[in-house]
């Protein structure tokens, strides 16, 4: 008899779980208390705008390609996508414009061209980014870092022999500044930080691994936007014969003998082999293992950062930008400590600008275009987010004029804002927290809450509030692991 798997939760990290699992044989639900799967990997229409609700960045699409290649199933029936020219376009107040191109040699060229001498230490940084990422992929990404056998291996020696070439003990910035000297440049690649809700000045040189993966590896578009992932997934999931539950949230997870034996809802039970939460960590003990103690790992849990998101229809066509695109702020030492420090959002923001209609044509009316504005935030602790949002909004319109010398607000026709209020209402993220746990620590890799449970059998986690962390590649990476660990 088939083994049954109920997974909580359809995130990118869910779907991509229940199908690997369905591939290797288990009877497999899941249980969303949305109406509509995906999670931060959803979208939504603002009348007849098509919006991406959450991440914007897709990278490493042969993670995806795995998945469909478990499945024995042709991924072009399903899901098919771009390599992006610019992964990102970047702009500073001064007129200075810069664009960071997917193709590694091309990003070099084109530092070459507008940092002066700066080429060469570009080079040797992305050289070195490739080295790290391929040093530790096969034990911090790929694997539990929570399992002896993880450590009993050749990828492990090598990565242990290697170890003080991952910059783990030293912050991004300080790596940044030992290798450049423009304070524009330093900037720029400081700001991956943000990818896991960072500030470059606390978390880790490890991070540096991300320039590999966006400017060696390249960055790519969905045919029909990032959401197309997600939906995508769950397509091959029901042909696949994977039984979905929408409207269904699970008020706990049953425990027997310790180990977990099912859900319920509504005080109906339902009976299952295995269970899998893709909800957020905090909040799965806070309500759904009520009674039972937080592991260390979580005790004292340091939400990373969120973001306020305006969903704008614009009735323009802007050919100045790409489809990504950083308006930096004039001072980013201050912006972090707004963030990290005073729990608020500086005056002179970064803004993030992201328009998938420059490549989804049928994302945006003729003529018009879909605009995602992200300003990273603090977590919600009781701030006054609609003073915020309203501050917010004037000084971004403003930022946005003066730098890309236009005058937008006439042509907001829609208009859609979330805080890190809204986001934990709608993600179940705790506290908005767009990325789990802080990463604000030199050793917070190896701080993160493992993909199973040590104290309940058969209780295993997946997304991005667990190892190896947040984002798309991580969460599809966490899904792996949880498939390898289940046997």
């Amino acid at each position: 008899m088939k083994k049954k798997v109920i997974i909580i939760g359809s995130g990118i990290a869910g779907l991509a779980l229940s199908v690997r699992l369905k591939s290797k044989g288990y009877d497999v639900e899941v249980f969303e208390k949305n109406k509509n799967v995906g999670g931060k990997l959803s979208d939504f229409y603002l009348n007849n705008f098509r919006h991406d609700f959450g991440p914007k960045l897709f990278t490493m699409p042969n993670l995806i390609e795995d998945i469909f290649e478990d499945a024995r199933v042709d991924i072009k029936k399903y899901f098919k996508y771009d390599k992006l020219d610019i992964a990102c376009k970047y702009f500073w107040d001064d007129g200075h414009i810069f664009n960071g191109y997917s193709d590694s040699q091309k990003f070099i060229n084109e530092v070459h061209k507008k940092f002066d001498k700066e080429g060469n230490k570009v080079e040797e940084y992305i050289f070195n980014s490739k080295k790290k990422f391929n040093l530790v992929k096969k034990i911090f990404l790929e694997k539990s870092l929570h399992k002896i056998s993880t450590y009993l291996s050749f990828d492990a020696l090598k990565g242990i022999l290697n170890f003080l070439q991952l910059n783990i003990f030293i912050s991004l910035n300080s790596l940044n500044k030992r290798y450049f000297k423009d304070e524009k440049l330093i900037q720029l690649f400081n700001r991956f930080a943000t990818y896991n809700g960072s500030s470059p000045y606390l978390t880790s040189g490890i991070m540096s691994i991300i320039q590999h993966l966006e400017h060696d590896l390249g960055v790519f578009m969905p045919k029909k936007g990032i959401s197309d992932i997600s939906h995508s997934l769950y397509n091959l999931a029901t042909d696949l014969g994977i039984k979905f539950h929408f409207n269904s949230e699970i008020d706990k997870i049953l425990i027997k003998h310790k180990s977990a034996v099912g859900v319920s809802i509504n005080k109906i039970n339902y009976k299952a082999d295995i269970i899998v939460s893709n909800m957020d960590i905090n909040l799965t003990y806070d309500r759904l293992l009520k009674g039972y103690k937080k592991p260390f790992f979580i005790k004292n849990y340091q939400p990373s950062s969120s973001a306020v998101v305006f969903y704008w229809n614009m009735n323009k066509s802007f050919t100045n930008i790409s489809v990504h695109n950083i308006i930096f702020s004039r001072d980013q030492m201050k912006e972090f400590d707004y963030i990290f420090n005073r729990n608020s959002i500086y005056d002179d923001p970064t803004v993030y600008i992201c328009s998938t209609s420059k490549i989804v044509k049928e994302d945006a009316p003729s003529g018009c275009e879909n605009w995602f504005i992200l300003i990273n935030s603090p977590f919600d602790s009781g701030q006054n987010w609609k003073k915020i949002k309203k501050n917010l909004r004037n000084n971004i319109i403003k930022k946005i004029n003066s730098t890309l010398k236009v005058d937008i607000e006439s042509n907001i026709i829609g208009e859609k804002i979330l805080t890190p209020v809204d986001i934990e209402n709608e993600t179940l993220s705790k506290f908005g927290s767009l990325y789990g746990s802080s990463s604000n620590s030199l050793q917070s890799a190896f701080i993160r809450h493992p993909n199973f449970s040590k104290n309940i059998n058969n209780l295993y986690f997946c997304g991005g509030s667990v190892h190896p962390g947040g984002g798309i590649p991580l969460c599809l990476n966490s899904a792996k692991i949880v498939s390898d660990l289940i046997n």
